[in-house]
């Protein structure tokens, strides 16, 4: 029952809407969810499960009920508490459709410091508001970019990959995840399917432009990053997959070089 609630709800409420009454919503019904079974390595919060989450077929041990987390952000997180010193160094980061789960931590993470900027095209939970095609910042302004699962919806997300590049400073990194289907070769887009249930069929949401294939590394260096996919998910402990539930999903991180002196 709750699988198909939350399917309804995500295939029928606006985003905004659904990114309002997220905040009090998805607690409330988190406390039938309280236990020990599953622990959120971003909040702390601890469940006997996380609640169910997708739009086509519901996962279940998906949502974390306290901060809003999925899979991917659980292993965002536990990748750079392990891998980067972003929490202790604090660089210039670009969160672009911030989620809110990570978002929260990172302005906690910064406190008081401009060097955290979240973005989006409508969200009302981001500072500024901007199309990712045209990117409002100077070149090499930013040291870290998070965007994930953004450039599935954006109408030519090679020149998004592009202003991406553009924007990074040389040395800076960044992840940039997007659902693929790595049974596919090539990304599949089509944009004469206007009929939301067939583009949910096909895309995996109604709002959703493509379903990126095994190419989609391939985009990332035409744009000019380099281009790491790590499976760090796959060597947690047997016992830190079943606490944190950070999903299969590889980890997609992109460079940009460092700029050779002539």
């Amino acid at each position: 029952m709750m699988k198909f609630i939350v399917r309804w709800m995500l295939n029928h409420i606006p985003r905004p809407a659904l990114q309002r009454m997220s905040k009090w919503a998805v607690p409330l019904v988190g406390i039938f969810y309280k236990g020990r079974g599953r622990e959120c390595p971003i909040c702390g919060a601890r469940y006997r499960k996380f609640m169910p989450y997708g739009y086509v077929k519901g996962r279940s041990n998906a949502l974390c009920p306290s901060c809003l987390s999925l899979e991917r952000h659980r292993m965002i997180w536990l990748w750079m508490e392990r891998h980067t010193s972003l929490f202790e160094n604090h660089p210039r980061l670009l969160h672009i459709a911030p989620e809110q789960s990570l978002m929260n931590y990172f302005r906690a993470s910064y406190g008081t410091s401009k060097d955290y900027i979240t973005a989006d095209i409508e969200s009302p939970l981001a500072d500024q508001h901007f199309d990712v095609q045209n990117i409002p910042l100077g070149a090499n302004s930013v040291d870290v970019i998070i965007c994930n699962h953004l450039l599935e919806h954006v109408e030519d997300d090679r020149r998004a990959m592009r202003e991406l590049y553009r924007i990074m400073r040389p040395g800076g990194w960044g992840i940039m995840l997007v659902p693929e289907d790595r049974e596919r070769e090539h990304t599949y887009e089509d944009d004469s399917i206007t009929d939301p249930k067939e583009r949910t069929r096909l895309f995996g949401q109604y709002d959703h432009r493509r379903v990126y294939g095994r190419d989609y590394d391939a985009r990332l260096r035409e744009a000019g990053f380099d281009v790491e996919r790590s499976d760090f998910a796959q060597h947690l402990t047997e016992w830190e997959k079943r606490l944190y539930a950070p999903g299969e999903d590889d980890l997609v991180i992109v460079r940009k070089p460092q700029e050779v002196e002539l």
